[in-house]
C-alpha cells in the first residue's frame, strides 16, 4: 500500500544540502533491507525499552526514549529515507530555495488528517508547530522548554502562512544543514487544535499525523499505540506497538528470549553471542552514529537574556555544579589519560564499539584522522595532576545514567570502571545517579560536577554534534546542550562558518580544526562510539535500523 514518491524539487535540494548528504553514513550495505516478502497485516509488537519516554511532544524533549514513542506518532515536513539520513517528502511534497539559501518554501500535501479526528493538517499546523518554540508572543510558548530549538534551529527567523497548503520558512542566515535538521523530530507537526484542548497537557495526548496514534501511557510500565486508519501513506502492518519498560537488559533478553515481547534496545553487550546462537531470535547490528562521553563541569554558563541564540557580553551566571578543578586544562587532560578507554570497549562493550578520539564519529565528514586522543597513561596523569596542584587528588561526584543509552549500553559498569581507574591516581569519585527524566533537565541546569551522557545523530550532519555538544553558545544554564559549560570562542566561529558555505570540502575542513581545538580543550572526555544492537523474534520482519537510533515501525510486520 506504500505510494510513490513525486521527487519534485529533488535537484533544487541537491544544491541546498549537498554537502550534508554526501556525509551521511555510508555503510548502506550493512542496513538490512525490508523483506521482499509481501507484509501481513494484524498483529501486536511489544518492545522492550530501557525506560520511559519523558514527555510525548515532539518539540519539547531532549531523550531517546521520548523520541523512539512520538516517531510513530508525529512527522515532519520532510523525513528520512529508509536506514538513512537522506530526505525525502512527508507532510510537504515539495519545496523550493531562494536564491540566497534564505528562503524554503513548502507545498503541503493536500487530505492528510491529523488523528483522534482533528481534522486536516493546513499550514496553520505548520505555523503553529514551528512558531510555539520561536515566537514568545505565541500563546503556547511558555508551555515547554523548546530546547532542541535553541540548540539547532536559531537561524529560523519565521515561518509564514501563504495560502492553506503553502508555507514559507524565513531564517536569518543560510544554513547549510537545514534541510536534514528539518526531519527531525523538533519541527514535527502537530494539531494546534489539540495543543488548545490539552494546554499544557500535550505532552501526555500527543496528536498527530503518523502511522500509529496514541493510546494510553501508564507511566514507567508502558505506552501503547495503534494503528492509524487513516494514515496518507496507506495503513501500517501492524495493529498495535506497545513500548513496555524493563530498565534491566538481562530481563529485557528473558522476556524475549520467552516471548512475552517481540523487540528489545540497548543489548547488553555480553548478550549478543547468546542472541546469535538462538535460532529463535535476530539481532540487528550497525556501527553506530553516536558518542559516550563524561563532561567536566568547568562552570562557564550563561543565560540567553536576549533570546539571540549567542552568548553575549553580561549574560554569565553561575553554574551550580562547577568544579573547581575542572577549570584547569591540566586536569581534565589528567582524567582523560587516566581512564582506559581500550579496556573498557574491550571489556564492557565486548568489542562492539571504537575507542573515541574526538567529538563526532568517523563516519561523518569533519572527522580528524590525525587526532590520537588521550591514550591510557597513568603517569601522565599523575605528573599533569602534581603539575595543577592535585598531587594527592581530590574527591568529585560523576553522574551515570539510570537507562542503558546506544553509547553507554551498561551505564553502571562503564561508571563504576571509570571510578576504579581514577581512583589509581588519587581522585575518589562517588558516583550518583537519579530518575531519567531529572537526570536530563538537571545536568542540562548544571547541578552536576562530571557526569556521563552521550549522543546519537540527529541528521548526519556534524553541526549536529559539534555545535550542539561543544558550542560555548549550547552552554545555556537550564538548557544546556553543552554540559561542560566550556566557553571556546575560536571553537564556536569555527562552527558559525562552517554553517554559512554550502561546499562541503570546506566545511570539512572547519570541522577538522574545530575537533583540534576540542580534543585539547578536553571539556569532555570522549569515551566510545557503540554499535548499535537492537533483538527481534525471528517472526519480526521488516525492521530497518537506523543511523539516528530513532525507531520507525511502519513497515514492520509479524509472521502468523
Amino acid at each position: 500500500m506504500k505510494k510513490e514518491w513525486k521527487w519534485m524539487g529533488l535537484l533544487i535540494v541537491a544544491v541546498m544540502v549537498a554537502s550534508t548528504l554526501s556525509g551521511c553514513i555510508s555503510e548502506k550495505e550493512e542496513t538490512p533491507a525490508p523483506t521482499e516478502a509481501p507484509g501481513k497485516y494484524g498483529g501486536t509488537l511489544v518492545f522492550g525499552s530501557s525506560g520511559d519516554a519523558v514527555r510525548l511532544d515532539p518539540a519539547d524533549v531532549t531523550d531517546g526514549e521520548s523520541i523512539q514513542r512520538m516517531d510513530n506518532i508525529h512527522e515532519g515536513l520532510v523525513q528520512y529515507d529508509g536506514g538513512t539520513t537522506n530526505i525525502k517528502p512527508c507532510l510537504a511534497t515539495d519545496w523550493t530555495v531562494s536564491d540566497d539559501k534564505k528562503t524554503i518554501t513548502f507545498n503541503l500535501r493536500k487530505g492528510v488528517k491529523f488523528h483522534h479526528d482533528y481534522g486536516e493538517v493546513t499550514a496553520d499546523d505548520v505555523v503553529f508547530s514551528f512558531a510555539r518554540q520561536y515566537d514568545e508572543n505565541n500563546w503556547y510558548h511558555d508551555k515547554g522548554n523548546w530546547s532542541y530549538w535553541g540548540w539547532m534551529f536559531m537561524d529560523i527567523e519565521s515561518v509564514e502562512k501563504i495560502n492553506d497548503y503553502k508555507v514559507a520558512i524565513h531564517m536569518k542566515n543560510p544554513n547549510s544543514s537545514m534541510m536534514t535538521s528539518l526531519a527531525m523530530f523538533t519541527v514535527c507537526i502537530v494539531s494546534e487544535d489539540a495543543a488548545k484542548d490539552y494546554g499544557e497537557d500535550y505532552f501526555k495526548n500527543p496528536v498527530g499525523t503518523g502511522p500509529f496514534e496514541f493510546v494510553e501511557w501508564v507511566k514507567d510500565d508502558h505506552i501503547t499505540l495503534r494503528a492509524f486508519e487513516d494514515y496518507w501513506d496507506g495503513r501500517a502492518y501492524l495493529d498495535k506497538v506497545i513500548f513496555r519498560v524493563i530498565t534491566d537488559p538481562s530481563a529485557r533478553l528473558m522476556a524475549l528470549q520467552t516471548g512475552e515481547i517481540q523487540g528489545m534496545e540497548h543489548v547488553d553487550p555480553s548478550q549478543l553471542a547468546i542472541i546469535e546462537a538462538d535460532a529463535d531470535l535476530q539481532l540487528i547490528s550497525q556501527a553506530g552514529m553516536n558518542v559516550g562521553y563524561v563532561a567536566l563541569n568547568c562552570g562557564e554558563g550563561y543565560v540567553d537574556a536576549n533570546k539571540n541564540g549567542k552568548w553575549d557580553a553580561g549574560e554569565e551566571v553561575d553554574v551550580p555544579g562547577a568544579f573547581e578543578p575542572f577549570k584547569d586544562v591540566r586536569v581534565r587532560q589528567a582524567i582523560a589519560y587516566a581512564i582506559n578507554k581500550e579496556s573498557i570497549v574491550r571489556n564492557l562493550y565486548k568489542g562492539a564499539a571504537s575507542v573515541a578520539t574526538q567529538g563526532q564519529p568517523s563516519s561523518l565528514f569533519g572527522w580528524n584522522a590525525d587526532i590520537v586522543g588521550y591514550p591510557y597513561n597513568l603517569e601522565k596523569a599523575k605528573q599533569l595532576l602534581a603539575d595543577a596542584g592535585y598531587p594527592d587528588g581530590f574527591k568529585v561526584t560523576m553522574w551515570y545514567m539510570p537507562v542503558s543509552r546506544p553509547y553507554f549500553p551498561t551505564p553502571t559498569e562503564i561508571a563504576e570502571a571509570i571510578q576504579a581507574d581514577l581512583a589509581k591516581v588519587g581522585i575518589e569519585v562517588e558516583l550518583f545517579t537519579e530518575d531519567w527524566g531529572a537526570y536530563l533537565g538537571d545536568t542540562e541546569e548544571g547541578e552536576h560536577q562530571a557526569c556521563m551522557l552521550g549522543w546519537s545523530g540527529d541528521n548526519g550532519d556534524p553541526d549536529n554534534f559539534l555545535n550542539v555538544l561543544y558550542g560555548e553558545d549550547k552552554a545555556t544554564v537550564g538548557s544546556a546542550g553543552n554540559v561542560a559549560f566550556k566557553r571556546n570562542e575560536k571553537f564556536q566561529d569555527l562552527l558559525d562558518a562552517a554553517l554559512l558555505t554550502f561546499d562541503q570540502a570546506e566545511r570539512a575542513a572547519y570541522y577538522e580544526e574545530a575537533n583540534v581545538l576540542l580534543t585539547a580543550q578536553c571539556s569532555h572526555v570522549f569515551i566510545a562510539h557503540s554499535n548499535q544492537n537492537l533483538a527481534f523474534l525471528s517472526t519480526v520482519h521488516g525492521y530497518i535500523i537506523h543511523p539516528t537510533s530513532r525507531k520507525f515501525f511502519y513497515p514492520v510486520w509479524l509472521e502468523e
